[in-house]
């Protein structure tokens, strides 16, 4: 699997944010769900070229959903999803999420 389908997008959130601005710096990242941590922690490496110290992986459930709408009520469920928090070395940040 090549790094650009192991990682689908960055999680964004201001718990994410205060994460990424401390001491240690942890991006969290949205991920395939057939990804291992060894994969997710090569991609991160590959694609922003720092040095990555740990990788926690975890899968969030899917929330419940209701629609009302012309056709009635809808009840659903949105998808599950996997999300990683990866650990980066002391010194090194990714650029391209910084500034967002």
């Amino acid at each position: 699997m090549r790094a650009d389908q192991v990682i689908i997008e960055p999680v964004l959130s201001e718990k994410t944010n205060l994460a990424r601005e401390g001491e240690t710096k942890k991006y969290s990242f949205k991920v395939r769900m057939d990804s291992n941590k060894y994969q997710i922690m090569e991609a991160v490496k590959e694609l922003f070229g720092v040095e990555v110290a740990a990788c926690n992986v975890m899968i969030v459930k899917g929330k419940p959903k209701y629609s009302r709408g012309k056709g009635g009520s809808i009840l659903g469920n949105t998808g599950n999803w996997k999300k990683a928090v990866v650990t980066l070395a002391k010194g090194d940040t990714i650029q391209a999420i910084e500034g967002v």
